[in-house]
This record gives C-alpha cells, structure tokens and sequence, in this order.
C-alpha cells in the first residue's frame, strides 16, 4: 500500500507523535509537508519551476493565489498512485478536502488537539462538515475529543478513538528517584499553563525548601514565567532548561520524582489532546501529577499512577507536590504502577496496529 501522510511541518520538536506515524506505519509511506498545501515530499519539492511560473498566471486569472500548490500536490498524489492519505490535523484535511475529494483517494483524518478545540479554527474550518462528509474514518486521542468532534457533527460510526503511545526508549528508563525534583517538558502556551505550575510549586517549596523544578521547552510565555521566578526568589529552586531532546528528557526522567503539567482549556478554546510527555513519563516509572483534562485522566488514575487537580486549582496541585515529596517510597511504587498501565493499555505498537487496521479498512472501503 502507498501511504500519503500530510504534515503541517517537517521538523517539530512537539510533533514526535506524527515522527512515529511516519516511522513505523506499514506500506509505502510518502511524507508531504510543509505549508497549509505541503508541497515536500520525502524531502524533496514537488512544485516544479514550470508549474510555479504557469500558477502564478493563472491564479491571478482564478483570483486563488493557492492554486500554484495545490495542483502541485494533487499532481503528485496522482502520480506516485497514492492509495490512502492520512492527514495530520483536521485543520490540514480541511485546507486539502477539495483536491482529495477529486483525487478519490480514501482519506483518513487524525485529529490532535487544537484542531478540535479552538473557537477560531473550528468556525474557520466551518465545523469540518465537507472533512467528516468525505472522509472514512476521524481518530481522535481522547475522550472529551471524542465528544468535542461527535458535537462538531461528525457520525458517531466514523470516528475512532486511538490514544497515542509513548515511544518505546522511554520504557526503558530505570528511575532511581536521587533528585528530590519535578520536570516538566513542552511549550510554554497558555493550555500547559507553566505558571501554574510554578506557583504551585512556589508554595511546595514553603515545606520541602530542598526541592527542584525542571522546566523545559519554549515558547511566548517562557520570558513571564522566568520573571515570575525571579519574582518569588526560586533562581535556586526552578531551572529553565530550553528545547531538549528526548534523550536528555529520559535522563532527567531518570533521576526525579515525577513529571508535572497544569493543562488548562485556554481562553481560544485550545486544550490538549492526550499529552505525549504524560505517556512518556508514566511510561518511564515516574508519577504524573497534572490536571484533569482532556485526555489526561484516560491515562493517569488518580491516586494509583498519579495525582490529578482541577484546572486552575493551584491549591490542589500544591497538595499533590507536597505528597510526592513527603513519601518516596509511594511516589516509587505510583511510578511503577504507571509503568505497569501504559505498557498494558497504552503501547506505541498498540497505536500503531489500530492505526495500520484503520488504514486499510479504508482503503478496502474505497
């Protein structure tokens, strides 16, 4: 089978779900990226010169100054024989649902977090409604996204609900719970909510003054959140890390007491799907402490693989710090637990299998 998979981008440190996806799905795979229109493909561009010179002549004459790469994209689908495209986001299936429909080629629609949350794309995207006409099957991480999309108005019998898995280097991850700290990893963006997480923390360290907070990633509120600790006077206490790579993560992962994220439904509408470095953390034999949304408490059970708070509630995750510092030996037998429930319900090669089963159920529908 000949496998287009449509990406918003080549290289994105957050994206590592859609890396998976590309490295281990059966079939022939032809990864196009890059763009609302992705007009790369297996690295190299598929918008020839000519094309370019003729599209830009003719898009003035069709007043749509997208059509240079979108016969760009359509051409290439045609002739590398594409038999199933599965698109990253529902937001890139409905920027390409017209040149897939004429294509005719099954289209299978993943949806990963803002994309079915956000006020503005939603409505942009008018509901999806010509995406969940066209396509045979929407999978969706979640519970609530699986609400969120059946309310969207998409059949209740096309979407499927496939929660990701943690890559499997993460499993081998051997805590030695040395480091009386926390890590948290990802972009600092108003769903992950990183100053919550810092105040809440702020109050811990009040009773466990020898406590760490690892923080890693980038993003528009980095810069708030580091005045913010300079602020409370944690300098000492809260270590920014920047962008890091899985690698130095599992290390990190190795030596800490456990894995925290506030997730909030921001103000947008933006909310998580189910949050890759919450698998990967439990996975790792680390408690998570978090909060409950999204697809968060699918994969964390509270009290048993770790401590879950309401959105907002710093109060609440400022208890749940507390208790993770106070009892090592608990934090030590959540993590294992955690480890124990991932590999049980939540493997990559389980994503993966229902993913490849997903695929070829629709292009034998076709």
């Amino acid at each position: 089978m000949k496998l287009a998979i449509l990406s918003p981008s080549e290289n994105q440190y957050s994206e590592t779900f859609i890396e998976a996806h590309r490295k281990y799905l059966k079939g022939e795979i032809f990864y196009y990226c890059e763009g609302k229109h992705p007009n790369i493909c297996n690295g190299q561009n598929i918008n020839s010169r000519w094309n370019k010179v003729f599209s830009k002549f003719y898009s003035r004459v069709i007043k749509d100054p997208d059509y240079g790469t979108k016969a760009a994209l359509s051409k290439s689908l045609k002739r590398n024989k594409i038999d199933v495209i599965l698109a990253e986001y529902g937001v890139l299936a409905f920027h390409n649902i017209e040149l897939i429909k004429k294509t005719n080629i099954p289209l299978v629609v993943h949806f990963h977090g803002f994309d079915a949350s956000v006020y503005e794309e939603t409505k942009k995207c008018n509901n999806y409604k010509e995406v969940f006409k066209y396509a045979s099957y929407i999978i969706v991480v979640s519970k609530k996204m699986r609400e969120m999309i059946s309310e969207l108005g998409c059949p209740a019998e096309k979407i499927i609900l496939n929660t990701y898995g943690p890559q499997p280097e993460f499993e081998k991850v051997s805590p030695e719970f040395k480091e009386k700290a926390l890590i948290a990893i990802g972009r600092f963006v108003n769903k992950k909510a990183p100053y919550y997480t810092i105040l809440a923390f702020a109050k811990s360290v009040e009773k466990h003054s020898d406590a760490h907070l690892y923080l890693a990633g980038g993003g528009p509120l980095k810069e708030a959140c580091e005045n913010l600790v300079k602020h409370l006077k944690l300098e000492k206490n809260i270590t920014f890390l920047g962008i890091i790579t899985p690698e130095i993560f599992r290390s990190y992962l190795s030596k800490v007491y456990g894995f925290v994220q506030h997730s909030i439904r921001a103000k947008n509408g933006d909310m998580e799907g189910t949050p890759l470095a919450v698998l990967e953390s439990s996975v790792s034999g680390l408690p998570v402490v978090s909060t409950i949304h999204a697809g968060i408490p699918d994969v964390i059970i509270h009290n048993e693989t770790g401590l879950l708070c309401q959105e907002h509630d710093v109060e609440e995750m400022t208890t749940n710090m507390i208790k993770i510092f106070d009892d090592r030996n608990d934090s030590i037998a959540m993590g294992e637990k955690g480890k124990r429930h991932i590999l049980s319900n939540f493997a990559l090669a389980r994503h993966i299998d229902a993913l490849d089963e997903i695929i070829n159920k629709a292009y034998q529908n076709k």
